[in-house]
Parts: structure tokens; sequence; C-alpha cells
């Protein structure tokens, strides 16, 4: 008969061993529950195939529980994940989809006790605007056609004792957009620049017109963890009649503007 320890080491060789293959072809499925639980159903990864280190699969987007709208993108993502360390333990990944990114934008998660990094490379990613329907209310209303261009020379996003702090710039160009309310096609073309300082406490926001007819313009600040806007919209001359719908429904109307407020 084999000794008791021997025996020992046998289930304890054959436990490791199960623990690292679950570890190491975990299916990709765990990662779309895990990302369903995370944002309360808004972002879903569905049709996963791979594993959670390498994988793909279909990026859906909805109001979150109980919604019955979607829009999914097109073509899907893909994503590659891997443990390292940097001063710490941390996961790079690298994220892409054929639709949307030339290169794959590289994230690294920092973990830690009670707080976590997420760090995103210098980045330039374009996305459809229509998928932002799929969240519901106001975006179902007005339903955007468009690009939505992203870019960074490099962003954080931190949570630190449960509140998120931001640090770097993110510049959001949104081109060409055009809505089911208005007959203008397209409104127009605009910048978001949201410009965070180093210690991440503070933040400011910019909104501004590119061109088109509808004149968008506005600044916000961070702060605390919560963002306050105050900006407005009206027509260009001529466009008057073609954004009147649209300007009562994006804002509180005053006289020839529509004021937009946040928080």
């Amino acid at each position: 008969m084999a000794h008791p320890h021997t025996v020992r080491w046998a289930w304890l060789g054959a436990g490791l061993g199960l623990l690292i293959a679950l570890l190491v072809f975990a299916p990709a499925r765990w990662l779309g529950t895990t990302l369903d639980s995370a944002t309360g159903g808004r972002v879903q990864l569905v049709n996963a195939r791979g594993t959670v280190w390498n994988g793909r699969g279909d990026l859906l987007l909805s109001g979150g529980e109980g919604s019955r709208g979607q829009t999914a993108l097109p073509q899907g993502v893909r994503w590659t994940l891997m443990p390292g360390w940097q001063q710490g333990p941390v996961l790079k990944a690298r994220l892409s989809s054929p639709c949307c990114t030339e290169q794959p934008i590289g994230i690294t998660v920092r973990p830690g006790l009670g707080n976590a990094d997420l760090v995103f490379s210098a980045f330039s990613s374009r996305w459809p605007a229509a998928l932002l329907v799929g969240l519901g209310t106001p975006w179902n209303t007005l339903r955007l056609d468009g690009q939505l261009l992203f870019q960074s020379p490099g962003f954080t996003v931190a949570w630190h004792s449960g509140r998120p702090q931001l640090k770097g710039l993110l510049v959001i160009e949104a081109r060409d957009l055009a809505t089911r309310v208005s007959t203008l096609r397209p409104l127009g073309s605009y910048r978001v620049e949201l410009r965070a300082r180093p210690e991440g406490d503070q933040a400011t926001l910019a909104l501004t017109t590119l061109s088109g007819g509808l004149q968008l313009q506005g600044n916000g600040q961070w702060v605390g963890g919560r963002l306050r806007f105050r900006g407005d919209a009206q027509a260009a001359p001529g466009n008057e009649t073609a954004l009147a719908n649209l300007l009562s429904i994006i804002g509180r109307r005053e006289g020839v503007r529509s004021l937009l407020t946040f928080g």
C-alpha cells in the first residue's frame, strides 16, 4: 500500500494541476459574466469564444436590467490578457475590433487593496455613434448616426477608497452627427476634451463645435468623482426651423438657445 504521505502529495499535485488547468483554460464566457455583473448589464459580451486570456466575442450595449433595446458592435471585439509584474502585480490587456481599431488598445490593470488603476496607453480608435442607441434614454430617442473618434496620449481611471479619479487627456470628436429628430443632415462635428490634473482629483471638460448648423458649446468640471457641466445649443442662421424640435428635446429652451446642464 502507498505511504499516507505519498497519497497526500499525489492528491495535492492533482489538485494543483487541476487549478492551473482551470486558470489557463478558463472559458471566455466567464469574462462575459464578470463584465455583465460589473456594468449592471449595460455592457455585455455574448457569443464569447476562446479563453479568458485569448478570445473574441460580440459586444452589446443596453440600458441595463429590464431594458429591451440593445445594439451590437459590428464584427465584435478580440482581446488578450497576460499577468505581469510592474512594482506589483498587473494584468496587461490588448483590445481590438476589426471595425474600429487600426491598432490594438493597450490597457494595464493595477489591482490593490481597496484600490485599482485602469491605465490606457496612447491610442486612437473610431466607433459608430449608432452604438449608443442601446444605452437607452436619451440615446434611443436621438438615434445618432456618425462616427466617434477617441484619442489619447495616455489616460488613467483609478478607484481609490471607492472614489473614481482621472489622470491624463482624453479627446472625443463626434464627426458628421445626424439624428432622426431633425431634417438637417448632418448636424455638424464636435470636440469634447477631458483634461485631468496629475493629482487626479480634478478635471476639466470643454465642448466645442468644429462645424455644422447645430452650434454646441460648454464647460464642465470633474470634482470629487462627480461631473458638473453647463453649456448651450443653438441653430446657426438659416437652420432654426430644421433644429427647433431637437433643441426642445436636448435642453431647456431660453429664447433661441437650449441650455445644457448635467450634475
